[in-house]
This record gives structure tokens, C-alpha cells and sequence, in this order.
């Protein structure tokens, strides 16, 4: 039986670039399907009155110099290609708004793969229509249809509404990822949930004897 996991993410969050990076590889392993669920991390902020570290602890530059240093260990001892945005924090709801519109479509994972590297590998300035427009063409998606997306009343509205789904469900920031009943935050969570992964895989195994 096929294992599903909810992958909560915002294309600001260098943590959920990271986590994305990871979990792919992490999921094969045991044979699980990744739900790619996009959510708006301001409107998570503001329901669960919380913020970034980075901005909870700007006036504290030892903090900030090591959670800026912390991303690239994570990313370097994984030989994964990561840089701190330059433009960070990032206004991405036009690039969330086309993650919302590409879900389940067979170019969903390269949609997300492309906004991703060009934040976190190549320093875009992606909250802007005409940068975006760019990294469509370049990765040859369907411009046209994304870009009415992303500017679309009503995408903005349901995807609005499916952050506040998963607010409901415990979501309080990125990246969030649900297996089963059990919710799962931030990339260094990822073991714990390999843990539960491997566990119920032995429980089918067992119960298919």
C-alpha cells in the first residue's frame, strides 16, 4: 500500500528548499507518495502569531549568523547547491498562487523545482511577474496559463483557504509535513519521519504474512 505525505511549503522558506531538496530520495526509499501542498507563510504567521527566526531574532546578530550558517552546513554535508537569497525575505504569492494552479499536473514537480533553484541556487528576484515569466520560459512551462494564475482572484482566494485549512490542522510554519495523524515540522524533522515511515512499513509486511 502506497504511503502519502503532505509537504507543506512556501517557496520564502530556505528551510522548505532544503527539505525539498531531501525528501524525494527520503520518500522512494519507502515507497511513498509526496503531496505537494502550498501555502501562504505570512497568512500561517499572522493565524498563529508567529514569524520567521530571522526576523524574531534580527536584533541578535550572533543568532542570525548562525542560522544563516546552519543552512549552508545542512546543504554542503548533503552536496546540495544552496545560497541565501540576496532579496530574502521574499514576497512569493504569485509564485505560490502558480504552485497552487500547477498541483497535479504532470509539470507540478518541475514548476516547483524551477521557482525553488532560482531563489536558493541563483539569487532571482522571484516576487516579481516579470522574473517569473523568465524562469517559465527557461524551464519551459506553460507561461501563458501560469501567469493568469498567478494573478487570478480566484486562485488567490482557494489557496488562501487551503492555508487556513492546514493552520487548522497545526500548520504554525514551514516547511510542515503530515503522514498519517502525526505532523511533522522543519527539515531536521526528516529522520522522525523516516522512523514512523519505516515502522508502518514493517507493520504491512507483517500484517500481509
Amino acid at each position: 500500500m502506497t504511503q502519502n505525505i503532505d509537504f507543506v511549503y512556501d517557496f520564502c522558506s530556505p528551510n522548505a528548499f532544503l527539505a525539498h531538496k531531501i525528501l524525494p530520495e527520503l520518500a522512494a526509499r519507502h515507497s511513498a507518495k509526496i503531496n505537494y501542498t502550498p501555502v501562504l507563510l505570512p497568512v500561517v504567521f499572522k493565524a498563529t502569531h508567529n514569524q520567521s527566526p530571522f526576523q524574531a531574532f534580527s536584533e541578535n546578530r550572533q543568532k542570525t549568523a548562525y542560522l544563516t550558517h546552519d543552512l549552508h552546513r545542512f546543504a554542503r554535508r548533503r552536496g546540495l547547491s544552496f545560497h541565501m537569497s540576496p532579496h530574502f525575505p521574499i514576497n512569493t504569492k504569485f509564485a505560490m498562487r502558480g504552485a497552487h494552479f500547477a498541483r497535479g499536473k504532470s509539470w507540478e514537480i518541475r514548476y516547483i523545482s524551477a521557482v525553488f533553484d532560482a531563489i536558493w541556487v541563483h539569487g532571482q528576484k522571484a516576487d516579481e511577474l516579470a522574473v517569473l515569466v523568465d524562469i517559465l520560459q527557461e524551464n519551459e512551462l506553460p507561461v501563458r496559463k501560469l501567469r493568469e494564475a498567478m494573478t487570478s482572484p480566484e486562485i488567490k482566494q482557494n489557496l488562501k483557504d487551503q492555508t487556513k485549512t492546514f493552520v487548522r490542522r497545526g500548520v504554525f510554519g514551514v516547511p510542515s509535513l503530515f503522514y498519517g495523524s502525526e505532523m511533522f515540522f522543519g527539515k531536521n524533522s526528516l529522520p522522525n519521519l523516516e522512523i514512523e515511515l519505516s515502522k508502518n512499513k514493517k507493520r504491512s509486511k507483517t500484517n500481509a504474512l
